[in-house]
């Protein structure tokens, strides 16, 4: 008994000890919180730790005497944002976090509970997951082999995911405020930044994600690889805060990008989302007419756009002759309008380069999707087959038009046909921390046939595989293979005695290899070769069935080389002064077998003045073109938020379309350049201002530009493009000049967002010749067919609700040229018509007005499938617009008539899922 009453005395005096060494006795008057601290930290066991950023304004005036520390602390912090917590071992944390853990949940590392534990309690997968973040929130994650010397700077990479699919966050931004030094992650979700070695604040954000801070204690050159999660913004107004945005302080200027969740929000016809509709919105680019596939960027033809799709080349964009894009809007991510500014590795084309890339697939679980609208369906599946290493993805979409078609009543629209599907598959794999794997496919088939007329039947299909490597800490490669091919055919069986099908091919392979070495903090370079061999088949007619008369008619084949090096760095000259600098270097060699003709001359091309013909065996080189293709950047950072920035780019297109209308057609011809078809050269100088309002909530800009193209091809009158041995007789080259300005406002977030765009652009040809058949209008510039000086939009989105959005889209552009008659008159007793100035008129102005509203489903966590509906209403008005005008002879008379493609409001309704 005396023995207990010793120790229960001991137990007390140890108890009274503690507690009188753990009283706080302060008194301080309008002292600083450091001041604070140390006073604190002076006479009792307690250290702290918190952020001086959050503390640096605070006030503290206390007298207090024999307190605990956390009656010091909470009058200390009254009034304020900040929270705190204690741990077992006297470790003060202070932030603005309101809940603050000391120490990791029971049984948090493993599944089940211990029995030997009564106090345990069972934490659900969310509120594990909720007390992972706020750890990682808090915690410091120690970078490279600890050392004492933090001298210099060290490198920190990584790759972005969504934490959901595991998909890779491209364009997320990854920077340090003390010092601004920032990174941007490529197209499959890497970053890399040089930064000075110690303790940072490292925040990254992305749009559509929630953005999260890490700290780190850099020692020297390491990775932190980051999962972010889908940010799902509150009824009320958000203001997005972050660093100077990518549109300000980047060096790129003449980029548009547009991710998949913007542009499900875009009232759209057929209920169909579309990449081309929503590109039409921007400014710079335009269209031939509605309906029609295909895009105008700059002034520029649609051919002189390289279309990729995970870096494999689209040669037609279209579906249903241009109501519907080939890329199915649940498997793309992300897509990218580079109209100046080119980076050297890419080339090829003279106006723009579309890069769209798909979704990798879901890496965390199996996922199903899709949609129905009035004429199509879609289907998409993903999902691991092995979780966080490898996933696949593959999207199915088909249009059930035929069977509406025999469900009208007129006999004509029953026995037409206007069918289409496309399949996309793609497998990512993660082989190891410095490999990475990813194979992609496509598949595309249409079909058209209006009653027992011509038949059009065109497929389009592509394959890619890539291989990224990291070498060492600084130096990324990236290997890539690819391989396309377009064909189409056309067929008549309506007479039996003149039955046929012409058909036409074309397909390239290509392969290249990117290197990027991240020098230092103020240095990137990049460099690597490309190499594509193209094989066309003009064309070829066959008879159809034994009754038919046709004689087969078939081209030779036409092969071709093209090659390039290109090198290029980012220089940063000062923190307000950026320069990028870049040379692509591309070769082409035209090769056999081929005949080549031989002209005489001073006099012009034609069939007549042929004087020989020329052999090539295989392989053998007919002609070679090489040139340069210089790239410069330039951006210098002005007070409150802008910026101005000048680009300079020359670019060289080897192959060009021949066409006889003003948009891609499935009966377009691509043509090799050769002994006499040049290659096209385009140079483009462009200056731009940018600005930020509003604490970055509002981006706008103006952008003007100056290009000219040569040797671009335009036609005789009556020129034959199919099956015509000798083209060259039929061509016409043109001097082309572009010039305007684009005016673009943003608002990217909060409950109401979208954009307004405004562009003046002029496009013109001049065609000059020493031979008066081969000059147009006297040799004075004349409009191209996509001349189109004034065009606006404005796109605007209001979320009513979480489940409720309304939106808008207004569109306005002036009328195209067309060449019109101007009289008629007899010559050899046939009624022939005389023409105006080429291009001297224009159809109608374009204005058009579409509605939507997107009704969600409830948000229930635990349900079979989230949906969605959405209503909308293309061409509210109803407005007539004019595709084209065109002329018929009536009773001696010459009469005009306006065709539109869609005359009337056009309702629909559609329905999205997601299991």
């Amino acid at each position: 008994m005396k023995k207990r009453i010793i120790t229960l005395l001991l137990i007390f005096l140890d108890f009274t000890a503690f507690a009188q060494q753990n009283s706080l006795s302060i008194s301080l008057s309008n002292a600083k919180f450091d001041e604070f601290v140390t006073a604190v930290e002076r006479s009792s066991p307690y250290r702290f730790y918190y952020e001086p950023n959050t503390t640096d304004s605070l006030i503290i005036t206390i007298d207090v005497q024999n307190k605990s520390i956390d009656d010091v602390l909470n009058i200390a912090l009254a009034n304020t944002e900040l929270h705190f917590a204690v741990d077992a071992q006297n470790k003060v944390y202070v932030t603005k976090m309101r809940t603050i853990l000391t120490d990791l949940p029971i049984n948090y590392f493993r599944d089940g509970t211990s029995p030997d534990d009564s106090n345990e309690f069972d934490y659900s997968d969310y509120e594990k997951k909720e007390q992972k973040k706020k750890l990682a929130e808090n915690r410091l994650f120690a970078i490279g082999k600890k050392t004492s010397n933090l001298q210099g700077n060290a490198t920190l990479k990584g790759q972005l995911r969504d934490a959901a699919t595991g998909e890779p966050l491209i364009g997320a931004s990854v920077f340090i405020e003390k010092p601004l030094l920032g990174s941007s992650t490529d197209p499959l979700g890497y970053y890399s930044l040089t930064i000075p070695k110690g303790r940072h604040e490292l925040k990254i954000k992305s749009i559509g994600m929630k953005g999260i801070t890490r700290h780190v204690m850099l020692y020297a050159d390491g990775k932190l690889d980051i999962e972010l999660e889908e940010d799902v913004s509150p009824l009320k107004e958000v203001v997005v805060e972050s660093d100077r945005d990518v549109r300000v302080s980047s060096l790129q200027m003449g980029v548009e990008k547009i991710n998949i969740k913007t542009m499900k929000q875009m009232p759209m016809v057929l209920g169909e989302v579309d990449v081309f509709k929503v590109m039409l919105t921007l400014p710079g680019v335009q269209s031939a007419g509605e309906g029609s596939s295909g895009i105008n960027v700059r002034g520029g033809s649609t051919s002189q756009n390289l279309i990729l799709f995970n870096s494999a080349v689209v040669f037609n964009p279209s579906h249903l002759f241009g109501f519907f894009s080939t890329f199915n809007p649940d498997v793309v991510k992300n897509v990218e309008l580079y109209k100046s500014g080119i980076d050297a590795d890419h080339g090829g084309r003279l106006s723009s380069v579309l890069d769209v890339t798909s979704r990798e697939g879901n890496k965390k679980k199996f996922v199903a999707s899709g949609g129905i609208s009035p004429i199509t369906g879609r289907l998409t599946f993903e999902g691991p087959i092995l979780k966080d290493k490898t996933s696949f993805l593959i999207g199915v979409r088909s249009t059930y038009s035929d069977w509406i078609l025999k469900q009208l009543e007129s006999k004509e629209l029953q026995n037409s046909t206007a069918s289409f599907y496309d399949v996309h598959a793609n497998l990512s794999h993660k082989i190891n921390d410095k490999n990475d794997l990813y194979i992609s496919g496509y598949k595309s088939k249409d079909k058209f046939k209006l009653s027992q007329d011509t038949t059009y039947s065109y497929s389009d299909e592509n394959a890619s595989i890539k291989w990224n490597h990291r070498f060492k800490s600084k130096l990324y490669g990236s290997f890539t293979g690819g391989y396309s091919k377009y064909n189409y055919s056309v067929s008549s069986e309506k007479n039996p005695a003149e039955a046929s099908m012409f058909d036409f091919q074309i397909k390239q392979f290509n392969g290249k290899a990117d290197f990027i070495y991240m020098l230092n903090a103020k240095h990137t370079l990049q460099m690597g070769a490309a190499s594509t061999h193209y094989t066309l088949s003009p064309g070829s007619q066959r008879p159809i069935g034994n009754e038919s008369t046709f004689l087969q008619n078939i081209m030779s084949n036409e092969q071709a080389l093209e090659s390039a090096l290109f090198m290029s760095e980012n220089f940063e000259v000062s923190p307000k002064l950026s320069l990028y600098a870049g040379l692509r270097y591309s070769f082409y060699n035209y090769t056999g077998p081929k005949e080549v003709y031989v002209y005489a001359d001073g006099v012009p091309k034609q069939k007549t003045t042929i004087q020989d013909t020329i052999y090539y065996s295989k392989g053998q080189s007919i002609k070679k073109y090489h040139g340069a293709e210089p790239r410069v950047s330039v951006r210098y950072l002005l007070p409150n938020n802008a910026s101005v920035k000048l680009s300079y780019n020359r670019m060289r297109q080897y192959i060009q379309m021949l066409s006889n209308t003003t948009s891609i057609s499935p009966t377009d011809i691509w043509k090799l350049s050769d002994s006499y078809i040049k290659p096209q050269i385009g140079d483009q100088i462009s200056l731009g201002f940018y600005k930020n309002l509003l604490h970055n909530s509002l981006e706008t800009s103006i952008e003007a530009y100056y290009k000219t193209t040569q040797n671009a091809l335009d036609f005789k009158g009556g020129a034959e493009l199919l099956l015509n041995p000798h083209l060259e007789t039929d061509v016409l080259y043109t001097h082309g000049r572009s010039y305007g300005f684009e005016f673009f406002i943003r608002k990217a977030a909060g409950k109401l967002n979208g954009w307004i765009s405004y562009t003046y652009s002029r496009s013109q040809l001049q065609t000059r010749s020493s031979f008066k058949s081969e000059t147009v209008n006297s040799g004075s510039y004349y409009p191209s067919n996509y001349d189109k000086p004034h065009a606006f939009n404005f796109i605007g989105n209001y979320k009513l609700s979480r489940r409720f959005n309304f939106s808008v889209n207004v569109t306005y552009s002036t009328g195209r040229p067309i060449t019109i008659p101007l009289a008629k008159y007899d010559l050899g007793g046939g009624l022939r018509l005389h023409y105006g100035d080429r291009n001297g008129a224009r159809i109608p102005d374009y204005f058009r007005t579409d509605i939507s509203i997107n009704f969600e489903g409830n948000h229930k966590i635990k349900k079979l499938a989230h949906s969605s509906w959405t209503l909308s209403v293309y061409n509210l008005t109803g407005r007539k617009n004019a595709y084209s005008v065109y002329f018929v002879s009536q009773n001696g008379q010459i009469k005009g008539y306006k065709l539109s493609v869609f005359g009337e409001a056009i309702p629909t309704l559609t329905y999205n899922f997601k299991i």
